[in-house]
């Protein structure tokens, strides 16, 4: 089965497409055919496709909308100069996969489309009105073109997340506030983390129930997750991705009373610093110079940047203290587990953090973390380390098309 999985930005749209089937899951063979973005959506927009295989078509041309975006791509889908394994045309996309950031608690596990969950989607606009209404449009615009009748379905990056107990969901204010407005922990990069988990027992072929480890999604957005018994138990970010590790430009965690002494300070609004604590903070915020930690640590290492360097430490440090306080929350976990662009790709990184855990019998080889890079998966702790140390590179999509894939078989 092809399956179009999109992810729908406010002016952006992301997409791949996946081969999948039940003999291709059980056998991880699973199959990316073509993928691509489209950016700067509502004026002159960048386009970039490409096949598997092949370097990647790069134009920019006016997209108006979302709609406009996604009849680009399957413009570019379908166009005889576009040579995608087992696809001859657009009818040979078989259903579509939908990320949807917020669920709210009324969405526990991925779902195919139908009215009652469009409105279910649109109920949790509250939640996430920078997210939620963009992903309506692309899930209104997919209807649209296709027409009902081909399968869709989404994934909701709160969903793995909704195991919390309420220990940990709730927040240490007036319960009202939960019963009233659902103000909570939600958690999120959900998709992340549970395939991650997903991987693990894949590759030390254990069952589901015997998976406790932390992992670490740590990328221009992080966050960390317990996983205990094969659910998560808690998580960093909360009731909007802002909380928890220092990112690549949001803050994290800070005392909540900040917010008001800057609005005194500076004669800033209340949504001039949420916009602040989320666009120009973090990485970028503490070293004034970016947001990328590949260009932090070579401003680190070429020149001494004392804010690059103070950046990647308050960075691996927040880290550190979150992995310490889940070991506590579990009572020990068997594995550490790095994804992400960062957590993926950047050895020194994961030895800043890791290293600094000895006191847990966590021991690094650092020849083995060196090595990998580019996507590579495996194990860099000691043999004699008490808790494993691995890499596994994340891959939502797959599991957004994995997801659909199982909806529609469970119906047919």
């Amino acid at each position: 089965m092809n399956i179009l999985v999109l992810n729908c930005g406010s002016s952006s749209l992301k997409f791949q497409l996946i081969s999948t089937s039940l003999e291709q899951i059980k056998s991880g063979t699973d199959r990316m055919l073509a993928k691509g973005h489209i950016e700067r959506i509502g004026g002159a927009a960048l386009l970039t496709f490409q096949t598997a295989g092949r370097e990647p078509e790069r134009l920019a041309r006016p997209v108006r909308d979302i709609k406009a975006a996604l009849d680009a791509v399957l413009e570019w889908i379908g166009a005889e100069n576009t040579s995608i394994d087992g696809v001859g045309g657009l009818n040979d996309i078989h259903a579509v996969g939908h990320r949807v950031v917020h669920g709210g608690e009324k969405f526990s596990r991925s779902v195919l489309v139908d009215d009652d969950v469009m409105r279910g989607i649109t109920e949790c606009i509250d939640l996430a009105p920078l997210h939620n209404p963009a992903n309506i449009h692309g899930i209104n615009a997919a209807r649209t073109i296709f027409g009902k009748a081909l399968p869709q379905a989404v994934v909701f990056d709160t969903a793995f997340h909704q195991t919390m107990p309420d220990k940990a969901f709730l927040y240490a204010i007036p319960y009202q506030f939960y019963r009233r407005h659902k103000i909570r922990r939600y958690g999120f990069h959900g998709t992340s983390h549970r395939y991650i988990a997903y991987q693990y027992r894949t590759i030390h072929q254990i069952p589901r129930e015997n998976v406790n480890i932390i992992t670490l999604h740590l990328g221009n957005g992080c966050s960390i997750a317990a996983i205990k018994g094969g659910n998560s138990i808690d998580t960093s970010m909360g009731f909007t991705p802002l909380e928890g590790l220092v990112m690549g430009t949001r803050s994290g965690d800070l005392d909540p009373a900040i917010v008001e002494f800057i609005c005194d300070k500076e004669g800033m609004t209340v949504h001039e610093v949420d916009n602040m604590l989320n666009k120009s903070s973090g990485l970028l915020g503490l070293s004034g110079l970016t947001h990328d930690m590949r260009e932090l640590i070579a401003e680190a290492e070429d020149s001494g940047d004392r804010r690059a360097r103070l950046a990647i430490e308050i960075f691996c440090y927040r880290i550190r203290k979150y992995i310490g306080s889940y070991l506590a929350a579990m009572n020990g976990a068997d594995a550490i587990v790095f994804s992400g662009g960062i957590g993926e790709n950047s050895p020194l990184c994961r030895s800043v953090i890791s290293n600094e855990l000895s006191w847990f019998g966590v021991k690094v080889n650092e020849e083995k973390n060196f090595a990998l890079t580019g996507g590579a998966e495996g194990i860099f702790s000691s043999d004699d380390s008490k808790i494993k140390l691995e890499v596994i590179p994340t891959n939502e999509e797959l599991l957004i098309a994995r997801d659909t894939f199982r909806l529609i078989d469970e119906g047919t």
